[in-house]
């Protein structure tokens, strides 16, 4: 795996912090280049200072249908070239009006799809785009959630926020399908509670956090950290998953096969 993604360049939608920045280590140490972009510039300092020469960062707007552009383009010129987008952007609209279904104000729906999945729609329509012109293929890794597919109604109640992550699946497996013959391919992973940011409400309540232990059961009942995931995301931006498009793989110690 130490060279699996050797001379390619990838754009990570989120890349400065959390998960994204974990990946992005990840990447480069299998021998790829990458653009990263994120909305603070002084993580996407912070990033640069540790990856090195061999990533660039942007900073912008997710949700602005341009920023995937751009980072697409730094690429190409910096690296001469664009072989793989991961889009790790998004986060939680609890705090602009997600939650039960009965509560969910217009500006909560609103804002957490622009966050979640109009985002993600512009990067990953940016990213075909651009694999199409080159003519020789691509891979697209998308972020999901389990909550999309394994709702947990105790502690994990925004409903928006699982709708968001619902429709990247369905986006994500419908142009796999569709893209499959130029040999573009789209998957997604689906990680459940991981120590970010966006999970810090989570990490402060002790329920939730016992409630975890059981949830989330291997390696002794934790919460997820990043790098938990960075395996597997490389693996979707290498050749080693060139057979594989379509598919959702739940990185999410055990939370789809456990009540809690």
């Amino acid at each position: 795996m130490s060279d699996s993604l050797q001379e390619k360049s990838i754009v990570i939608i989120g890349g400065t912090t959390g998960l994204g920045l974990s990946a992005a280590q990840a990447f480069v140490n299998a021998g790829a280049r990458v653009v990263l972009v994120g909305r603070s510039a002084d993580s996407a300092d912070a990033a640069l200072k540790l990856i090195g020469s061999e990533a660039r960062a942007l900073v912008a707007d997710a949700t602005l249908s341009t920023t995937a552009v751009t980072a697409i383009d730094l690429s190409l010129q910096h690296f001469g070239g664009f072989d793989g987008l991961y889009h790790v952007a998004g986060g939680s609209g609890r705090r602009r009006g997600d939650g039960p279904l009965a509560e969910i104000t217009n500006e909560g729906w609103a804002f957490t799809l622009d966050l979640n999945l109009n985002s993600l729609f512009y990067s990953n329509r940016a990213a075909i785009q651009q694999f199409l012109k080159q003519s020789n293929g691509g891979t697209i890794l998308n972020m999901g959630s389990v909550l999309s597919f394994s709702p947990s109604p105790e502690f994990f109640t925004t409903h928006a926020y699982a709708a968001s992550k619902a429709a990247i699946v369905g986006l994500t497996q419908s142009a796999a399908s569709y893209y499959a013959s130029k040999n573009i391919r789209l998957n997604v992973i689906a990680p459940a509670l991981v120590e970010t940011p966006m999970s810090g409400r989570a990490q402060q309540n002790p329920a939730i956090m016992e409630f975890i232990k059981t949830k989330q059961p291997l390696d002794g009942g934790r919460i997820g950290i990043p790098s938990d995931l960075d395996a597997a995301a490389v693996f979707f931006m290498s050749d080693a998953s060139k057979f594989v498009t379509g598919q959702v793989l739940a990185v999410d110690g055990g939370w789809c096969l456990s009540g809690g």
